[in-house]
């Protein structure tokens, strides 16, 4: 980025000149006076040119800025600066006291830059301490020891001349046992932002608050009514509750102007977390969340603070635009997820917490550029890419920071952040010395622009993604100081966008051999996005089947989305398990439609039927679907109809049954499949093997033979009796009602004579009716109906039954 003092054609104002003057004198005379060896200097003099020198010099003690307030000081103020000194050598400091230094001014970036990065004492670039009562005394540091000091100077008492950025350092002078002589031992430079009186033009400044987190929502719903989502774990819970990361943000950033940037996807997960939830487990089971207040109670404040603002919704579960622009492109079908991540993106934020946000923004990861991530980036719908002055660099040689929006051609406007401000708060933050330099280091790179031009400019400050708890109340407490000062003024990301670019300003997009390796070496791989496309032509085959597609689209679309999310950075195998996790868990809904398997069958005869069984263990119906049986060999074993439809309920089967015809006798092998209605095989095949057993004309013949003959049998023994019974009748009609000798009294009595005729062997029997006592013979035909006689039958008798 430029700065003012650092390109030619700036003049330096004449206080400024004197400075240099006095400053280049000042580190001069050590210099002068060392090589001439003249006695002459002071006893401070020398402490400072030995401590130089000195391997017990500056380096000895260890000094921690913990605070200095206020920032900002203006007229009438007082400055309190506080912290510890700790002892890193093996001998102890004697005689000591921290004191404080302040200037020469700067005027450039790069020069708060240079000073931000020395750590020894170089007399003449660090000022004179402001010495007097304003001290604090430390009578003795052991080695190891520490001590903690704080010293309130006024404002009057520095001595500040005209506004700018001052250097403002904290030492400790003291004596250590082997050298018993005043040295500066240990010294540490923060910044002195001074502008007591409000700018003639004021920096309008944008500063991106993102609420964003990592992946936690899997493809796994519940089979109930409402589809109750399942989490990779709990910790989004902790991250919204009081105290959390995603908490503090909320709570930090409500009380400031900013842009806030939301991942939908960190809205959808809270929102289904409140709606109630369940948790995998290691062993595959899930148990009930116990966070849903939490979940309801952070969407409720998030609402809250985000009406009226300035709110941009990134697409959903903030896709790694690089990665997908690098290694998706050579997979067809990815951009297209892009795009989807990107409809669904206004409607998400919109339906939670009731605000329409801005969706025209791409944010690639750290503002890094080339031609084709711009092009995937506007390729969804987006105009505006946020890039980041490390990417876009200038190259003009403007000697001042230009405003951040800036058009780079097909219609689409960079929007620069800059590079300085953007990672000023990336380092830990735990540390109280840490935040304290980092604030006073943003508040003076922020008054420097300031000071480059009269001309009103707009800068837009991009922070990490996903900034820790103590990353984000350094950001708040810099933005609240920056926020009631003199020479900014907040707008919003929109506003910055629309804002006149510097004509001087690049706007070449950097080609793609800049893009930073570091960064290369953390996108998702090509195979990433091959399986990403591998499970959505399982999900488009699996959408036509289903009689409600959206219990299954809608989760498995956003799990998709997830998969390409800029949070797998870094952590390969995490994301390699989610990808994983999804295809496989919509394998496993899919296979819950399936053929039931089927056992060898045989076949006699020249046709018959073949049943098949297709099972639906989802909740819902399936539809859409064909059946087909092949045979193998269709010479021997013929299918009879062509493919069936098949429509099953939910928990339901349903089987078919498909006719054959034999022509051959053998083994066939036959093949059931399931086929979508747009003829893509579904589910694996069922075989099996049918074995025709045909029955051939000559035993046809044996077996109709043998049927005739006992037709011809039967009819023979049929017309036999009839001629028997015929004869039987004949006879009795000549006998005559008493033939035999049995007379019937009127009274029914039954009278047996006996005649001569009775005593002639076996041939007459007497008591005999109609001959039935006759000997049978083998040519007479059987009765078809027994007699009617009462008596028991008799030894020989034939009784038909």
């Amino acid at each position: 980025m430029a700065e003012a003092a650092d390109f030619q054609g700036t003049s330096p104002s004449p206080a400024r000149r004197w400075l240099r003057r006095s400053g280049a004198l000042l580190a001069g005379a050590p210099l002068l006076a060392g090589l001439l060896q003249l006695p002459l200097s002071t006893p401070s003099q020398a402490a400072e040119r030995a401590s130089v020198a000195d391997a017990t010099g500056s380096g000895t003690v260890d000094i921690s800025l913990d605070s200095l307030s206020p920032s900002t000081p203006t007229d009438g103020d007082t400055i309190t600066v506080s912290g510890s000194v700790t002892n890193k050598s093996r001998q102890t400091v004697t005689d000591a006291h921290v004191g404080i230094r302040v200037g020469p001014s700067l005027n450039t970036r790069s020069a708060i830059d240079t000073v931000a990065k020395r750590t020894s004492f170089q007399p003449g670039l660090d000022a004179a301490e402001v010495g007097g009562k304003y001290v604090a005394k430390v009578a003795k540091l052991a080695s190891g020891s520490s001590q903690h000091f704080s010293i309130s100077v006024p404002v009057k008492e520095l001595d500040l001349g005209a506004d700018g950025v001052y250097q403002l350092g904290v030492s400790l002078t003291g004596r250590t046992t082997a050298q018993q002589w005043d040295q500066v031992l240990g010294i540490e430079r923060t910044f002195l932002p001074w502008q007591p009186d409000a700018a003639d033009t004021k920096t309008r400044t944008t500063y991106l608050w993102p609420l964003i987190s990592t992946v936690h929502l899997t493809a796994e719903t519940g089979s109930d009514e409402q589809q109750t989502p399942v989490f990779k774990n709990d910790d989004l819970a902790a991250e919204i509750a009081p105290g959390g990361r995603l908490d503090q943000l909320l709570s930090l950033g409500s009380g400031l102007d900013v842009t806030w940037v939301l991942d939908p996807d960190l809205l959808a997960s809270v929102d289904a977390m409140g709606g109630g939830y369940r948790i995998q487990q290691e062993d595959g089971t899930t148990v009930a969340g116990q966070n849903r207040a939490v979940a309801n109670a952070w969407l409720n404040k998030l609402e809250k603070a985000v009406q009226n603002q300035n709110v941009v919704a990134l697409p959903f579960a903030d896709p790694d635009l690089a990665s997908l622009a690098h290694h998706g492109k050579v997979v067809t079908g990815s951009l297209s997820h892009l795009k989807d991540a990107t409809d669904v993106a206004a409607d998400t934020v919109e339906t939670i917490v009731h605000v329409k946000p801005s969706t025209e923004f791409a944010w690639p990861v750290d503002g890094a550029v080339d031609p084709s991530i711009v092009k995937v980036a506007t390729s969804a719908g987006a105009d505006k890419v946020i890039a980041r002055s490390d990417s876009l660099r200038e190259t003009g040689g403007l000697s001042y920071t230009p405003s951040a929006a800036r058009p780079i051609g097909g219609g689409t406007t960079a929007v620069v952040a800059d590079e300085r401000l953007s990672t000023a708060f990336q380092g830990d933050m735990l540390k109280a010395d840490n935040s304290t330099l980092a604030v006073q280091k943003f508040l003076a790179q922020s008054l420097m622009i300031n000071q480059q031009s009269d001309d009103e400019r707009s800068i837009v400050v991009a922070p990490q993604r996903m900034p820790t708890a103590s990353q984000a109340q350094s950001m708040a407490e810099a933005l609240r100081v920056l926020q009631q000062g003199t020479w900014s003024e907040s707008q919003g990301l929109a506003e910055a966008a629309k804002a006149k670019p510097d004509p001087g300003a690049t706007t070449k997009v950097p080609p793609t051999s800049s893009y930073p390796t570091a960064l290369r070496h953390r996108e998702l791989p090509s195979k990433a996005f091959a399986r990403i496309q591998e499970t959505q032509s399982k999900l488009d085959k699996f959408r036509l089947i289903l009689t409600d597609e959206s219990r299954v689209v809608t989760p498995f679309g956003r799990a998709i989305d997830r998969g390409m999310s800029v949070s797998w950075r870094g952590r390969p195998t995490e994301a390699k398990a989610f990808r994983t996790g999804v295809d496989n868990y919509l394998d496993g809904l899919m296979g819950l439609v399936h053929l039931i398997e089927k056992s060898d069958a045989k076949l006699s005869g020249r046709s018959a039927t073949i049943p098949v069984t297709v099972q639906n263990n989802l909740v819902q119906g399936v539809d859409h679907l064909v059946l087909r049986l092949t045979s193998g060999q269709p010479t021997r074993l013929k299918i009879g109809n062509g493919p069936q439809p098949i429509q099953v309920a939910g928990e339901h089967s349903q089987s078919v049954k498909f006719t054959t015809s034999t022509k051959a006798n053998g083994p066939v092998k036959v093949t059931a499949q399931l086929y979508t209605e747009d003829g893509q095989p579904y589910g694996d095949a069922v075989s099996f093997e049918v074995k025709v057993t045909e029955i051939t004309s000559t035993v046809m013949l044996v077996i109709g033979g043998g049927v005739l003959l006992l037709v011809l049998a039967g009819f023979r023994m049929y017309t036999q009796r009839k001629r028997a019974a015929a004869r039987q009748a004949e006879g009795e009609q000549e006998d005559g009602p008493e033939a035999g000798g049995v007379r019937k009294d009127t009274d029914g009595t039954v009278d047996t004579e006996h005649t001569e005729d009775s005593e002639d062997g076996p041939e007459r029997a007497s008591g005999s009716v109609s001959g039935a006592d006759d000997p049978e013979q083998p040519s007479d035909p059987t009765p078809d109906t027994a007699s009617e006689s009462a008596d028991p039958s008799g030894t020989g008798e034939r009784v038909d039954r």
